[in-house]
């Protein structure tokens, strides 16, 4: 080869190398290895134009990214769905999971808090149940949602507490409900037990370990501080998802669970919280998913994972610019076990 194709073929074992370490660090518990679940999609797109630029110059070289290609897509699967929802009843069950950034909108304004806004937009789509991770203290000083009877914050007004605001609201009644303390995080997670006709559905509200990176800032910081914050968040996120888990295996009755994850679906933490359950986006979900962007680069980092004996009928994506979040919906049959 020439230097130019030793040089390409360098960069094309570099990616491919990188997103075979993706696949396998989904299941390892390495904060190190985390950092690959961000760029899946770059790396998947890089080798498939490795690939092409092979194919028209020399084909004999393209079966490193096409070997990659296809191992990556049997354990990583496809981050673009192609699935149509089902047609439903007023009987379905819609849940919605949110990160409103406390009511403070996007572009964030400190100043004036959207509070009508998010309100307006949750009485439109008038899900039954709604998960809302960074609330806000706006929400518990006003009584926002009316519609719903019953509801859950992990924080009550005039609390000095400190932490990030978690509230559940739903139009079924709550008969039990908790908190599961984070160590050593602002961050937390929180559920409910929701009595849905005959049967008792237990939802978790999470919120992992947010990553702490500020656009801004990154030409002011030290590229090794940078690092190893990232690393450590990743790291909280482990275990933050070995512990929602843990309490997970203790419940007895079907889960549903509503996550601000703070990372993708290539990491450890959903892995760890998945297992066999379903999610939603994967299930109805169309395109690409994202619900953030970060750094200007789309992610899907929220979710709603359903038990095996609920099915998913319908999941939607909104582009509404109401918070750094876009929130996600997800329409649900319950088969009852009763």
């Amino acid at each position: 080869m020439t230097l130019w194709g030793k040089t390409v073929y360098g960069l094309n074992i570099v990616f491919s190398l990188a997103l075979l370490l993706a696949c396998v660090a989904q299941y390892m518990k390495s904060a190190t290895l985390s950092f690959l679940s961000l760029p899946v999609p770059v790396l998947v797109i890089s080798n498939f134009l490795f690939l092409l630029y092979w194919l028209m110059v020399q084909p004999k070289r393209l079966w490193l990214s096409f070997i990659i290609l296809v191992v990556g897509y049997f354990s990583l699967g496809s981050f673009v769905q192609f699935n149509t929802g089902e047609a439903y009843d007023d009987n379905a069950l819609k849940v919605m999971s949110f990160n409103i950034q406390g009511f403070e909108g996007f572009p964030r304004n400190y100043d004036r808090p959207i509070v009508p806004e998010i309100a307006e937009f949750i009485q439109k789509e008038n899900p039954d149940i709604l998960c809302l991770q960074e609330f806000g203290y706006y929400g518990l000083r006003n009584e926002v949602f009316t519609k719903y009877p019953y509801s859950f914050t992990n924080y009550e007004v005039g609390s000095h507490e400190k932490g990030v605001l978690m509230a559940i609201y739903s139009k079924y009644p709550i008969i039990n409900k908790g908190d599961i303390e984070f160590q050593n995080s602002l961050n937390g997670a929180s559920f409910v037990d929701v009595l849905y006709q005959k049967d008792t559905l237990r939802v978790y509200n999470l919120h992992l370990e947010s990553l702490k990176v500020r656009p801004r800032s990154l030409k002011r910081e030290r590229s090794d501080r940078l690092l190893g914050r990232l690393r450590n968040s990743f790291a909280k996120q482990q275990e933050q998802a070995d512990l929602i888990r843990q309490h997970m295996n203790g419940v007895g009755h079907s889960k549903i669970v509503c996550a601000d994850m703070n990372n993708t679906q290539y990491s450890y933490a959903y892995q760890e919280l998945k297992q066999d359950m379903a999610d939603t986006f994967v299930e109805k979900g169309n395109g690409y998913g994202r619900t953030i962007n970060f750094w200007k680069f789309p992610l899907r980092i929220d979710f709603i994972l359903t038990d095996p004996n609920i099915e998913v009928l319908a999941h939607k994506n909104y582009k509404v610019s109401l918070s750094d979040h876009e929130p996600i919906m997800a329409v649900l049959q319950v088969v009852s076990d009763k």
